[in-house]
C-alpha cells in the first residue's frame, strides 16, 4: 500500500496515543501511554510540529509516528519513533525523515554534527536491523522498575536530622530545578536547562507540586530533591531522585523513597515506578533494589551521528 505523510497537530493527540498504546501492548504487554503525556510532547516548546513531527498512514490508517526536539544547542537531538509491527517501509521512511530534519536542525544551530538518540524497549515492535543498517547502535540501557504498594506502606517518620518540605512555593520550585540540574549533571545524556526549559520538560504547568519534595539536613541545608507525579493511569511515577554527592550513603535517598511509597499508598495507588540508568555511577539501581523495586521492562538508547552541511547563505 502507498504511504502518505503529514505533520501532527495537537488535535491528533488521541490518535497518536492509541498508536503508542498499540505498540505498548506488543512490547510490554499492556498500554501505559497517557493522553496528557502525548499532548505535552506535541506542545513542547522545542518542537515545531510542522517540521518536527510526522504521521505516516497506510491505506488511510495511522501506522507510524515520529517527533524530534533539540536537547541542546550543540546538535544533540532527541527522537521518538513509533511504528506498528511488520511495517518496514513505514519504519524506514520515518527514519529518513527524522534523520534529514535532525541534520538540518543541527546545521542551523551551528553544530558540527547531529547526534540522534532514540529510546526503544529491549523487545521493540520495530525491526532493529533497519536501524543498524542505517548506522544506529545501542549506547545505554535503562531499566523501568516498579514496586507494589499496600496499606502496610506507611508514611515514615523522618529522623531528627532530616526534614522534608514540598514545592508548592515558587522559591522551592526554583530550588528543585537547581538541585535536579546539579545532581543529574553527570548523568548520561543530561544537558543543562534553564528553569523555564525544565518546567516545559516536566509539564510544570500541570504538575502537583505537593508531590515534589526537597530534603534538608541539619547544619547542611538543602541536599536532595524528588520529583514525582500522580497523573499516570498505570502507576505513580518518580521522575527524579537526586542527592548531592557529599551526603550520599547517609540514608537521604532511602528516606525519600519510603516517603513516596507511603504518600502514594495513602493516595490509593497500588504500584509506583521509575526509570534508572543501569550504569549510573551513583549506584541508584542498588538503592532501588534494596527498597523492593523490581524490573518491569528494559529500555535501550539507540544513537547515530550524522554529518551536517552548513546552510547556504544567499546573497541579495
Amino acid at each position: 500500500m502507498p504511504l502518505t505523510v503529514r505533520p501532527a497537530v495537537l488535535a491528533d493527540a488521541p490518535a497518536v496515543c492509541a498508536l503508542m498504546n498499540a505498540v505498548d501492548l506488543v512490547e510490554i504487554g499492556r498500554p501505559e501511554t497517557d493522553l496528557h503525556a502525548v499532548e505535552a510532547d506535541l506542545s513542547h516548546g522545542d518542537v515545531e510540529l510542522a517540521r518536527d513531527s510526522w504521521l505516516v498512514y497506510e491505506d488511510g490508517a495511522l501506522v507510524a509516528f515520529g517527533i524530534l526536539w533539540s536537547d541542546s544547542g550543540e546538535g544533540d537531538i532527541g527522537v521518538d519513533h513509533y511504528v506498528l509491527p511488520d511495517r518496514p517501509a513505514a519504519a524506514v521512511l520515518l527514519l529518513e525523515l527524522v534523520e534529514a530534519r535532525a541534520a538540518a536542525k543541527a546545521a542551523r544551530s551551528g553544530a558540527a554534527r547531529a547526534v540522534l538518540r532514540l529510546h526503544l524497549t529491549a523487545r521493540p515492535a520495530v525491526d532493529t536491523a533497519l536501524l543498524a543498517a542505517r548506522g544506529w547502535r545501542t549506547v545505554r540501557r535503562h531499566q523501568v522498575m516498579t514496586r507494589p504498594l499496600s496499606a502496610a506502606d506507611l508514611l515514615p517518620e523522618p529522623p531528627a536530622w532530616l526534614s522534608l518540605r514540598d514545592c508548592r512555593a515558587e522559591a522551592d520550585r526554583r530550588l528543585a530545578h537547581v538541585l535536579v540540574e546539579e545532581t543529574f549533571a553527570e548523568h548520561f545524556g543530561h544537558h543543562a536547562r534553564t528553569y523555564e526549559q525544565w518546567l516545559d520538560d516536566i509539564g510544570g504547568a500541570h504538575l502537583d507540586w505537593s508531590l515534589v519534595w526537597i530534603a534538608s539536613l541539619a547544619g547542611e541545608g538543602d541536599v536532595a530533591v524528588m520529583v514525582t507525579r500522580d497523573d499516570r493511569d498505570a502507576m505513580g511515577w518518580i521522575r527524579n531522585l537526586g542527592v548531592r554527592g557529599a551526603v550520599r550513603s547517609r540514608g537521604v535517598g532511602g528516606h525519600l523513597l519510603r516517603h513516596a511509597f507511603g504518600t502514594y499508598a495513602a493516595r490509593g495507588r497500588d504500584t509506583i515506578g521509575l526509570g534508572v540508568d543501569t550504569q549510573n555511577a551513583s549506584r541508584a539501581l542498588a538503592l532501588y533494589e534494596a527498597h523492593g523495586m523490581t524490573p518491569h521492562y528494559a529500555v535501550d538508547t539507540w544513537e547515530v551521528t550524522l554529518p551536517v552541511t552548513a546552510p547556504t547563505t544567499r546573497t541579495p
